[in-house]
């Protein structure tokens, strides 16, 4: 008994997960303590969340020892890791869009009245839930009309509601706001304090910081190092993560605001903005006014950047410019002509260029191949008399897969195979990958490693430089100050204030994303 109560709550020795030809994990090791929030990070492809799906029982290992609370788990059934108290909250949601909030969190453990689910006790549970940890959802919702920002949040409410104590977290501030952070980071110490096990895995390396007692870090599927994170700085993490000096956010914050002023000298001779957006409304999924009669343009050579908690517009916002969803009233524009009843294709071949919040919904079709991914949209452009030009798709692939480093590098692997941040590179790489007048780019970091994020600023940059315009929109509040050159932020369906980027910060931004600012 007290051999078993000393054991640590997580080991795992020798990992091995293979998936035909893609190793996955090789030799990877894991050790957290009771009562810890430990970190693990490292690359896109680092396998990372194949480790913590072999420890929810969403894999079986193909080599090595899997242990928790001194009992040996090796090759365990997602089941018998939920009734042990292990929960995964999973970077790529795992909900049923045709039920509702409270639904998807009961499901499987359904309170029950008589030989009925009890729908009402379900509501009122999840409801308490979301007080007691301060993620608030309607419990009545369908998820099929919730944004990303409040799936993301269900997502979580699920693995708290079956008492998770072991509790796995794969980037779960992808989406949420930083309010909603620091109330997570409330929840995760209650957790701590009360015996809990949290293990993290995140991108966000001022998160590690925050909130970790300690840090593993991985590199290609195996264990590099371990170490306390008290006394270590963000870039000595980077640099075990890529082996290398990494340039964040806060260092690319001086530089943007030096491209910025360079930028906006010659703004003078710009008299027509690349992009218009005149008395724009738009309606919800629910039917409610989304994007409420909203007006703004965007200049040749500018980033503008959108601050907002979700769910304030923002998508309904880029999806209505990207042609995806219906204008109900105003006008777009891109340079002189008049787009807002154009179709998606007819957008793009005319310098739209869109990077969806959502990879999995609007980004890709996760069967097909990353050479067909890398196509998506621009099919036609790759068409011949007898059909597709394979021998030209390939090339593409090969070309996009090493400008923009997708791993692994292996273009008819299909794209569900890839982690989240390769399966967001190949987003980027077809959209920036091609001539372009006008970017929207919703979240384009978002699951992305650090030196994968250097590289994509660099890339956004790049094209602001080079005299595209581009509209971001980031939940990363730092992303959002370290690139934009104007930032708006959106409250209610509308801008509550616009400012140059030179003479914001978080904290005056703060109260406007949260309603407290008029």
């Amino acid at each position: 008994m007290s051999a078993l109560t000393s054991a640590p709550a997580i080991r795992m020795a020798g990992v091995v997960k293979t998936f035909g030809a893609v190793v996955a994990n090789r030799d990877a090791s894991l050790e957290v303590q009771r009562g810890e929030i430990h970190a693990l990070v490292g690359e896109n492809g680092a396998g990372k969340s194949t480790l913590m799906r072999v420890l929810a029982g969403l894999y079986a290992p193909d080599g090595g020892t899997v242990a928790v609370n001194g009992r040996d788990v090796t090759g365990w059934k997602t089941t018998e890791a939920i009734a042990a108290g292990v929960g995964m909250v999973h970077q790529h949601f795992m909900l049923v869009p045709t039920l509702t909030v409270a639904e998807n969190v009961v499901l499987g453990t359904e309170p029950t009245r008589g030989f009925t689910i009890d729908l009402h006790r379900a509501v009122t549970e999840v409801e308490a839930l979301c007080r007691k940890c301060g993620l608030h959802v309607d419990p009545r919702a369908k998820i099929a009309d919730l944004s990303v920002g409040e799936a993301q949040r269900v997502e979580i409410l699920k693995a708290l509601y079956r008492g998770a104590t072991v509790l796995i977290l794969d980037e779960p501030t992808a989406v949420l706001s930083p309010p909603e952070v620091q109330e997570l980071w409330g929840v995760l110490r209650t957790l701590r304090a009360n015996g809990g096990t949290v293990v993290l895995i995140t991108h966000k390396l001022d998160e590690v910081i925050a909130v970790s007692d300690n840090i593993t870090v991985m590199r290609a599927g195996a264990t590099v190092s371990q170490f306390p994170t008290q006394g270590v700085t963000p870039r000595e993490i980077a640099r075990a993560m890529v082996g290398r000096d990494v340039n964040l956010h806060l260092d690319a914050m001086g530089a943007a605001r030096e491209d910025s002023a360079h930028c906006h000298e010659s703004d003078d001779r710009v008299s027509t903005p690349a992009l218009r957006i005149a008395n724009l409304r738009v309606l919800s999924d629910r039917g409610t006014v989304a994007v409420n009669d909203l007006s703004f343009d965007i200049r040749p050579g500018e980033i503008v950047g959108i601050a907002g908690v979700e769910g304030n517009g923002q998508t309904e916002l880029l999806e209505a410019i990207a042609g995806l969803r219906a204008v109900r009233g105003g006008r777009i524009q891109l340079g002189p002509h008049d787009f807002t009843t154009l179709s998606v294709r007819e957008r793009a071949d005319r310098g739209l260029s869109h990077i969806p919040e959502d990879r999995h919904r609007r980004g890709l079709v996760l069967d097909y191949s990353i050479a067909d991914n890398l196509i998506l949209g621009r099919q036609h452009r790759f068409a011949t008399r007898g059909g597709l030009d394979l021998a030209r798709i390939a090339a593409n692939a090969v070309e996009q897969v090493q400008r923009f480093d997708i791993r692994p590098p292996l273009t008819e692997l299909p794209a569900r195979a890839l982690s989240g941040g390769n399966q967001q590179k190949i987003v980027i790489a077809r959209e920036m990958g091609r001539e372009f007048s006008v970017l929207l780019a919703a979240q384009p970091t978002r699951g992305v490693d650090v030196g994968a994020i250097e590289f994509i600023h660099e890339q956004l940059r790049g094209a602001r430089n080079a005299g595209k315009a581009i509209l971001l929109v980031s939940a990363d509040l730092p992303e959002v100050l370290a690139l934009s050159d104007r930032i708006a932020v959106m409250y209610g369906g509308r801008f509550v204030t616009v400012l140059p980027a030179s003479e914001c910060t978080a904290e005056l931004l703060g109260p406007f994303m949260t309603g407290a600012a008029a």
